[in-house]
């Protein structure tokens, strides 16, 4: 905390520069780790107030004038903070403190499948909406009986990828299905994808080469104009992998906004959002083969299970489970994100 307090003090002196703000893209990335640094700070401060007053309750409880109850309420209190500011740290790596961008897509299984991952989609939704996250969907592909076959949702506040970087993979649901006509059981499985938003503030080299764009009418609610402007925007680049040489097209939709610049300067965000992916993974996997006594954190693989009838939602990866189904369908996944980065979290940023 020592050093944390000296570098806000010279990052407080730095923003006092009457030149800082020519450079507008340094600025915000100051800015950005002021905001940053002196988190920390409160957060400490907060933690070292909770256990002072916990003391003082402690000696008042002993001299009987407080109860048992209220340094019991204390203590709670006080451990939840420190708890809190011990879950803030697993996030240390570069794109932690940034916005996230996450995408569901329906497995196979037709309808129950597209079901299951309109469920998610509101899971998720109620998650930003507790903690406050701005929530945008920028493509949403409904399917034709029910569900969606897949979104992209921008949810942005700091530390939303740092959380929500463990949802990556396939969440798999059991029920009962109301589409099912003999009223069977059945398995759905839908993937997510979580990235982190990238902002000016990094860069992110995108070849104009290899970059095309088109443009579609968007769907939807909108008034006649919508069907009239063909305000949507679909971008295709042609990436090549710079390790292995390897080449895929990358497409992305954006009917976000009924201004065509607009969409265009959002798909070019989530284009470097997936690039800059790409990079991390890339540095994850080099990272997995030094550390090879770790346990690797596969990408894309089934890591929870939603059981409907039995009352139960199980993380594979941690095994930590609850029986509040509901709970979790309304964005109660905190726990499963703190088992997750408590397990899996805590590097370094270099």
């Amino acid at each position: 905390m020592d050093r944390r307090t000296i570098e806000a003090q010279e990052l407080d002196e730095k923003t006092q520069d009457p030149q800082f703000w020519n450079d507008p893209k340094a600025a915000e990335a100051t800015m950005k780790k002021v905001r940053e640094v002196k988190g920390w700070l409160n957060g400490y401060k907060k933690a070292e107030d909770a256990y002072n007053d916990l003391a003082v309750l402690f000696d008042f409880a002993k001299e009987g004038e407080a109860t048992e109850e209220e340094v019991d309420a204390q203590y709670a209190d006080a451990l939840k903070i420190v708890e809190d500011l011990e879950f803030k740290n697993m996030l240390q790596e570069e794109a932690d403190p940034m916005s996230a961008v996450l995408k569901i897509n329906a497995g196979a299984g037709g309808t129950e499948a597209q079901d299951w991952a309109q469920m998610l989609m509101r899971m998720y939704m109620r998650y930003a909406e507790n903690h406050k996250y701005k929530l945008t969907i920028s493509n949403l592909l409904e399917a034709e009986d029910a569900g969606i076959k897949q979104v992209t949702m921008k949810l942005e506040g700091e530390y939303a990828y740092g959380y929500l970087k463990g949802e990556n993979g396939v969440h798999r649901l059991v029920r009962v299905s109301p589409y099912n006509a003999q009223g069977k059981r059945m398995t759905s499985f839908a993937s997510v994808f979580v990235t982190p938003l990238i902002d000016d503030t990094i860069e992110i080299v995108v070849e104009q080469s290899r970059l095309s764009w088109d443009t579609f009418r968007s769907g939807g609610a909108g008034g006649q104009n919508v069907n009239k402007v063909e305000s949507g925007v679909r971008l295709r680049y042609q990436y090549k992998d710079p390790y292995t040489g390897e080449e895929e097209e990358i497409l992305i939709e954006n009917t976000e906004t009924r201004d065509q610049p607009k969409n265009k300067e959002n798909a070019l965000r989530l284009l470097k959002s997936q690039l800059y992916d790409r990079e991390m993974r890339h540095r994850m996997e080099e990272q997995n083969k030094i550390e090879a006594g770790k346990l690797k954190i596969e990408w894309g693989s089934q890591i929870r299970s939603y059981v409907f009838d039995d009352r139960r939602v199980k993380d594979h990866r941690t095994n930590y489970q609850t029986s509040d189904v509901q709970g979790v369908m309304d964005g109660g996944i905190d726990e499963f994100l703190k088992a997750y980065l408590m397990e899996f979290g805590g590097g370094k940023r270099s």
